[in-house]
C-alpha cells in the first residue's frame, strides 16, 4: 500500500534524455559533498507563541534553512542541497510543488528536484493543531513523510523505493512494560474516534536507494515520523521498544536497501527527547546535531554513516522557519 509520489516521473528520470539534460556539471562533480536536511516542516505552516499561525512559501523556508560551509544562511556560498528528507507534507502535490522552488532558487529547470512521498494524497485526520484561524489548523491535516532530491545529482531506480512501515505506539491508557502493550499504528490500532481514523497515516515511513551519478556510490535515505505517544513510551511495534529502547525501527524493505547502500542517512521526527547519537551504531550511524530542535526538547535527529564535515553551528539551523530546526549534514564521498 505505498504510495509513490510520481511513479511515472521515477523512471522517466532514468531515461536517457532526462540524464542528458541534468548531466553533472565538472563544479559539482568536483565537489564530491552530499549535501543532506533534514526537518519536519509541519505543512508549511509555523505555529506562533500567541495562538496564531503563519503559512510558510516554500522559498522561504528553504532560504531559513539551506546553509553554506560555515553554518550561515543567505550567503553566496550556499549551495544546491542533494536530498532533503521531510516530515509532514501534505502529499505529492505539496512536496512537488516544495521540489520545484527549489529547483527555481538554484536556476534549474522545474522537475530538476522530485520528490517522493509514502502517501500521495492522505486522508484527513481530525483534532486541534493550535491555530486560532482555522484554515490554516486546517492544512496541517494531511500529513506523510517525504524525499526530495536532486536529479542532477542522484539517480533513483523505481526497484529502490521501499514499502512503507508502520511505526508503534502505546495506545492511552493501556499498560506499559518494557514494550508491553505496544502494538503496530495502523487499523485496527488507531486513535478512537472517527475523526482520527487516518492520523496514523502521518507516520508511515519510506526510505530509497540512490545512486551518486559522478562516482556511483550508493545512498541510503529514509524518513520517519513517530507517534506523540513514543516521547513517554518507546514503541516500535508489537511488545517492541525499538533500536536501543528508542522506538525506532526499519522495515525489511528498508533494511535490505540500507545494507545494499555505502553512505547511510536516517532524517526523523522521533517525538522523544534525546535519543543518544550512538543509537544506530549497530547500521554504522552516528547522529549529529545536539541543540534542541523544538522549544526545549532535542526530537528530530539526522544518523549518517558517512564522513560528514563539522559544524560551526552544531549541524542545527536556529533560523529554521518551522516549529521544528532543520538538521543537516554535508557528506564527503
Amino acid at each position: 500500500m505505498i504510495a509513490l509520489a510520481a511513479a511515472a516521473a521515477l523512471g522517466a528520470s532514468t531515461t536517457t534524455s532526462v540524464a542528458q539534460a541534468h548531466e553533472v556539471p565538472a563544479a559539482a562533480a568536483a565537489d564530491r559533498v552530499l549535501r543532506v536536511y533534514t526537518n519536519n516542516i509541519e505543512n508549511l505552516v509555523h505555529n506562533n507563541t500567541d495562538g496564531s499561525c503563519t503559512r510558510i512559501s516554500g522559498s522561504d523556508h528553504l532560504a531559513s534553512m539551506l546553509v553554506d560551509d560555515n553554518g550561515a544562511t543567505g550567503t553566496s556560498g550556499v549551495r544546491a542541497p542533494d536530498l532533503l528528507i521531510v516530515q509532514q507534507v501534505r502529499g505529492t502535490g505539496q512536496a512537488t510543488a516544495y521540489a520545484d522552488q527549489l529547483s527555481a532558487k538554484f536556476g534549474y529547470p522545474a522537475g530538476t528536484y522530485k520528490a517522493i512521498v509514502a502517501w500521495d494524497d492522505p486522508e484527513e485526520w481530525g483534532g486541534s493543531h493550535n491555530c486560532d484561524q482555522q484554515a490554516l489548523g486546517d492544512l496541517k491535516k494531511r500529513q506523510t513523510n517525504g524525499i526530495v532530491y536532486n536529479t542532477r545529482t542522484l539517480s533513483l531506480a523505481a526497484g529502490d523505493i521501499s514499502k512503507y512501515w508502520s511505526a508503534g505506539w502505546l495506545k492511552p491508557g493501556t499498560p506499559y512494560t518494557g514494550g508491553a502493550g505496544c502494538t503496530l499504528y495502523k487499523p485496527p490500532s488507531n486513535d478512537a474516534g472517527a475523526a482520527y481514523t487516518h492520523k496514523w497515516k502521518r507516520t508511515s515511513a519510506i526510505a530509497a536507494r540512490f545512486t551518486i551519478r559522478a562516482s556511483g556510490t550508493t545512498v541510503f535515505a529514509a524518513t520517519m515520523h513517530l507517534p506523540e505517544q513514543n516521547g513517554a513510551n518507546a514503541c516500535a511495534g508489537a511488545g517492541d521498544t525499538g533500536i536501543a529502547k528508542s522506538g525506532i525501527s526499519l522495515g525489511a524493505d528498508a533494511t535490505s536497501l540500507m545494507n545494499a547502500s555505502t553512505i547511510r542517512v536516517l532524517g526523523i521526527d522521533a517525538n522523544r527527547a534525546n535519543i543518544a547519537s550512538t543509537t544506530l551504531g549497530g547500521f554504522g550511524m552516528t547522529g549529529y546535531g545536539a541543540k534542541a530542535t523544538m522549544g526545549s526538547r532535542k526530537i528530530d535527529y539526522l544518523f549518517v554513516k558517512g564522513a560528514v564535515q563539522p559544524s560551526s553551528i552544531g549541524h542545527t539551523v536556529s533560523s529554521t522557519r518551522s516549529n521544528h530546526l532543520a538538521l543537516y549534514g554535508f557528506i564527503a564521498f
